[in-house]
C-alpha cells in the first residue's frame, strides 16, 4: 500500500457508527505498530458546484484511465479519515503524477500549509 493509490476500503459513516466499503485515496502508508493508513472519500455522486477541495475524476479521460474507476467521480480532500490498514480491501488504480500534483496543492491550501 503507498499513497497516491486508489484502494476499496471501509469508509466511516460520517454521522453514524458504521462502515461503507467505498473506493479512497491513500494519503500516506500503513503506519504505526498498529498500521493506519489516511485516506479521502471518493464519491460517484458528483454535486452540481464542485468545492476548492474537490477533484473530478473522469475514468474516460487519459489523465484519469489508471485510477480504475468505473464512473465519473469526485475526489473530496475535505473528507479525510484515519482507518485500520486492515479496512483496505483491495487495490483498484493509481493516480497520474498530474492528479498528485494538484493533489498535492489542494491539500496544502485546504491545510494552510
Amino acid at each position: 500500500m503507498n499513497s497516491d493509490e486508489i484502494y476499496l476500503a471501509s469508509f466511516p459513516f460520517g454521522d453514524s457508527a458504521g462502515m461503507k466499503l467505498r473506493p479512497v485515496l491513500l494519503l500516506t502508508g500503513p503506519v504505526g505498530a498498529v498500521p493506519e493508513v489516511l485516506v479521502a472519500y471518493i464519491s460517484s455522486v458528483v454535486p452540481s458546484g464542485l468545492l476548492p477541495s474537490d477533484i473530478l475524476l473522469d475514468p474516460g479521460a487519459a489523465k484519469h484511465a489508471s485510477t480504475n474507476l468505473r464512473t465519473v467521480s469526485v475526489l473530496r480532500l475535505h473528507k479525510l479519515a484515519t482507518i485500520h490498514a486492515s479496512n483496505v480491501v483491495r487495490r483498484l488504480g493509481v493516480l497520474s503524477s498530474e492528479t498528485v500534483s494538484e493533489v498535492d496543492g489542494k491539500l496544502r491550501g485546504l491545510l494552510n500549509l
